[in-house]
């Protein structure tokens, strides 16, 4: 989730460089706008008129409306870009296309779950970072699934008598189960918070390491884009641990610092996902779109393998390297017939381009 190299070209942020148009900057705007406005609402009313929203939660409440806000403006930018546009449209036909449901119907689930899911792509490539990554991404998906609820009032625990250890977990304020806090589901309702720091810490601390220590990653490696997400993700599972650790082993010594500590890192990492690095996560989905494009179009007449120009070899379907010619034109870009070449042939040209055209100049 936070490896550079694990993410398909598309999903990377441009450097620095002109932001959007008026139009587009006032569309993004208010499509966030809204987006922020129907959290508020399900809020309140999940919530039951605020009767289960706890104050001493309005600070994450706060973080989440700008992580709404953030999420919707940047990705309304990203999808208004043309290559962006494009891989989106693309990729909302394949999965909406009733052809496809008819000749594939189990194609769009699987890669739900391999591409999103288990990530096997990340496997090819090192079988330790495909589990640091997979620790990652399921203790970050365990934590939003607790937090989130927990803060905006959706969950609520209840004692299901005045004399037993019986617990009823509410959500919107309707029974969904009940449990006893001395059983092994209590504990695991009660700590999950604590799980998913675990998994966590494993995770990033692998990348950490290996940020340190790979000539690889050292290379390429910014501090704003690779240290600053991995730091953050360490600081909120290291102090939540810390305060668990205060409540059972130091009676609540320090407990009131660790909680401040705790938010403060829990906010800062909330309203700073939407524009770093993390924001790959929200990106992911539309690359699964466009696997579901490559994968269907060889099924259906015309489909076939492209040859590359210069070696033969299989490039990939044909209306794949045409749609990825397209959106090379809508960028205005004068090589789009390079989308027919093969990524080694591509070398070749590129290093002879440079021997006969750059070098000869130093001659």
């Amino acid at each position: 989730m936070t490896e550079p190299a694990d993410a398909p070209p598309h999903e990377h942020p441009p450097g620095p460089g002109p932001g959007p148009g008026r139009p587009v900057a006032l569309r993004a705007s208010l499509v966030a706008g809204g987006v922020t406005a129907l959290l508020l609402v399900a809020i309140v009313l999940g919530s039951r008129g605020l009767r289960d929203f706890d104050s001493a939660l309005v600070p994450y409440t706060v973080a989440t409306l700008f992580l709404a806000f953030g999420v919707a403006y940047r990705y309304t930018v990203w999808v208004s870009a043309p290559a962006s546009r494009r891989l989106f449209r693309k990729g909302r036909q394949a999965a909406l296309s009733w052809r496809n449901l008819r000749d594939a119907p189990t194609a769009l689930p699987r890669m739900i779950a391999t591409y999103l899911g288990f990530q096997k792509f990340l496997g090819a490539r090192s079988h330790a970072r495909w589990a640091a990554h997979q620790l990652m991404f399921w203790g970050c998906l365990l934590a939003a699934a607790i937090t989130f609820p927990l803060t905006w009032g959706w969950f609520t625990f209840t004692a299901s008598s005045a004399a037993g250890p019986g617990y009823e977990m509410r959500l919107w304020g309707f029974k969904v189960l009940g449990f006893d806090s001395a059983s092994f589901l209590g504990w695991a309702m009660y700590h999950g918070l604590d799980l998913a720091a675990v998994l966590v810490i494993a995770g990033a601390g692998y990348f950490l390491h290996r940020r340190f220590r790979d000539r690889g990653a050292i290379t390429g490696q910014r501090f704003g884009y690779d240290f600053v997400p991995l730091i953050a993700l360490l600081t909120v599972s290291v102090t939540g641990l810390l305060l668990t650790f205060s409540e059972v082993a130091l009676d609540g010594g320090g407990y009131e610092f660790l909680s401040v500590l705790h938010m403060a890192s829990v906010v800062l990492t909330l309203v700073y996902l939407p524009f770093g690095k993390f924001f790959h996560i929200v990106q992911r989905p539309a690359a699964v779109g466009m696997q579901l494009f490559k994968y269907t179009a060889r099924l259906h007449p015309g489909g076939e393998l492209l040859a590359c120009r210069r070696c033969g070899e299989p490039v990939d379907t044909a209306p794949y390297v045409e749609n990825l010619r397209a959106t090379m034109r809508d960028l205005r870009l004068g090589f789009d017939d390079w989308a027919e070449y093969c990524p080694r042939c591509k070398r070749v040209l590129r290093g002879t381009a440079y021997l006969s055209q750059v070098k000869r100049g130093f001659r």
